[in-house]
């Protein structure tokens, strides 16, 4: 009978952490099918937003979530974005590089191919007249023309005519510092452009053979998906989650952006809360409604796009949470708009001090930097949740799934739930009036 008793009592105790195991189980699920190949970084090759977005509208489908009062799950739009639409190669001294490794094209570069000889930049161009007249005499037809990624801005500068002859050149090979760090252009160049890790470009460099394919998509179709649960008591309150769901896409087929902590992390995290309110013994006293958004990575559009065309009145939010890079948290925890709702970043800091959920909690003033921007400036009350520390990768190859802690994720859920819960409970006011 004893030892009947000790099993129950130990599974008993068990019970939550398994729970817990379970949900991570869960969650590590999500973020290996939203980065994985066959959704090609969520963004604008082989439809790999829109198969992102089918997987979410299913998810919020089995959970019972429902779409917004005539709509669907889906709010539509269009925007141009430059595609790389094939891998590409770049071979130096015929030695090949590798993409996605040793070089990308850049996100707005045009197609092009052939061999080139180098050229290397002057740099003396930008303070001395005879050294930039002396320059940009020369041929650059067939050339590669190779300088560091500082010298961008100075590039930019130079005077119109000099300014035409760098649109002369074959293609321009910018070399990185550090990282390939890439972004999402809605334009296209005039050449070909190739970032390259500056340990990878010989100091002997005299020649190249390359190759870029890419597309001009003057009005790529997307959409941000859309799920809701009423509300018990107070329908017409709501509490906003929201995460992107987008990324770089790829590069041709061999190169890809998994964007595992941006933000198949976030959007992992959304999908959890979801679940969890979706629970009958969890239905919230306020409506809810969790928005997954497109096309943050190409200027926040999609959260743009929401706020200019809002599906209820942005008046009825009451407090919006965006979630965006939450896959590490060793060095807690950082919160856009803290210095703007000072009461509710109090709050926050109550609720983690008394649970010790996280190391610290840390607050910004307004930031342009994630989907709650657009909504902030509507006069909607927001935070952006990110989490510090961990791992250094990001818009490149190496933001994989499997790079990724999710160090302190449990506990980033248990504080946003106890935000939420706190928020529906009307503490604040309460505070007040106390």
């Amino acid at each position: 009978m004893n030892k009947i008793f000790t099993f129950l009592l130990t599974l008993c105790l068990a019970a939550p952490t398994l729970l817990q195991a379970q949900d991570m189980a869960r969650a590590r699920q999500t973020l290996d099918t939203l980065t994985s190949q066959s959704m090609y970084g969520r963004g604008y090759t082989f439809e790999g937003d829109l198969k992102a977005a089918l997987y979410i509208k299913n998810r919020f489908d089995e959970m019972g979530l429902q779409p917004l009062e005539g709509q669907s799950y889906f709010q539509e739009f269009s925007f141009p974005v430059n595609r790389i639409v094939k891998t590409p190669q770049l071979q130096v001294n015929g030695r090949t590089l590798v993409p996605g490794q040793d070089f990308v094209a850049r996100s707005s570069s045009a197609s092009g191919a052939g061999k080139a000889k180098v050229l290397p930049l002057d740099t003396l161009v930008f303070t001395d007249a005879r050294v930039a007249q002396k320059f940009f005499r020369k041929n650059f037809t067939n050339k590669a023309l190779v300088y560091p990624q500082q010298e961008q801005k100075r590039l930019a500068q130079l005077p119109a005519p000099y300014q035409q002859k760098l649109q002369q050149a074959k293609v321009h090979i910018i070399l990185q510092p550090k990282s390939l760090l890439t972004t999402v252009a809605k334009q296209q160049e005039a050449v070909p452009v190739l970032e390259v890790l500056q340990n990878a470009w010989p100091q002997q460099a005299e020649k190249v053979y390359f190759t870029v394919q890419a597309d001009l998509n003057p009005q790529h179709q997307t959409q941000n998906v859309i799920g809701f649960i009423p509300g018990s008591q107070q329908p017409d309150s709501v509490l906003v989650f929201s995460a992107h769901y987008d990324h770089l896409g790829s590069q041709g087929k061999e190169v890809y952006f998994p964007g595992a902590n941006d933000n198949a992390s976030g959007t992992t995290m959304l999908l959890e809360l979801a679940q969890h309110y979706s629970r009958p013994e969890n239905q919230p006293k306020y409506s809810m409604v969790f928005i997954a958004f497109a096309a943050e990575e190409a200027g926040l559009l999609g959260s743009f796009h929401y706020v200019q065309n809002p599906l209820f009145p942005l008046q009825q939010i009451s407090f919006l949470l965006n979630l965006d890079l939450l896959g590490t948290g060793d060095e807690g925890l950082m919160v856009v708009n803290g210095k703007v709702h000072e009461q509710e970043f109090g709050l926050l800091q109550r609720l983690n001090e008394q649970h010790h959920y996280l190391p610290q909690i840390k607050s910004r003033g307004k930031a342009a930097n994630s989907d709650h921007y657009p909504f902030s400036e509507a006069g909607v009350p927001a935070f952006f949740f990110y989490t510090l520390g961990g791992t250094a990768a990001y818009h490149n190859p190496q933001d994989h799934a499997a790079q990724l802690p999710l160090t302190k994720f449990p506990e980033v859920f248990k504080l946003i739930t106890s935000f939420a819960e706190a928020l529906m409970a009307d503490e604040i006011n309460q505070e007040e009036i106390n």
